[in-house]
């Protein structure tokens, strides 16, 4: 395999990481094995990243989002990926929703804490902090 096709691949490590968890504990996993999976993989996602691409060249885009994906997915026919691609998308975005709302709490009880701090203190304040 020549570094270009080694760029397109995903590590062999992780392929056979992602191999392993679906088998027995003790069972071993040949190179030969791992390679086949990993041409397999490559192949496979270059095919739904061809179809992605293609969709958004018609579109005039070129950036490939996961809405791409998941459109590809289905458009080639795999439903059952698709549907998970399309589950993990709404979760995931309800999580990114879900930080930008508290990085806004955060920040607006940053300024809270930073307005009170430059206000004048009561003398109940000083009685408090002297006491």
């Amino acid at each position: 395999m020549d570094k270009n096709e080694q760029d397109r691949t995903l590590p062999i490590a992780n392929v056979g990481r992602i191999m392993k968890q679906i088998l027995p504990p003790r069972a071993k996993i040949s190179k030969e094995g791992k390679q086949v999976i990993q041409e397999c993989v490559t192949e496979f996602l270059s095919f739904v990243t061809g179809e992605a691409s293609e969709k958004c060249y018609k579109e005039n885009r070129k950036t490939i989002n996961g809405d791409d994906i998941y459109w590809a997915l289905g458009s080639l026919g795999f439903d059952n990926y698709s549907e998970a691609i399309g589950r993990y998308l709404h979760k995931y975005r309800q999580n990114e929703r879900e930080k930008v709302k508290q990085h806004k709490k955060f920040e607006s009880a940053k300024y809270q804490l930073s307005y009170e701090g430059s206000t004048p203190k009561t003398s109940r304040q000083h009685e408090n902090q002297s006491g």
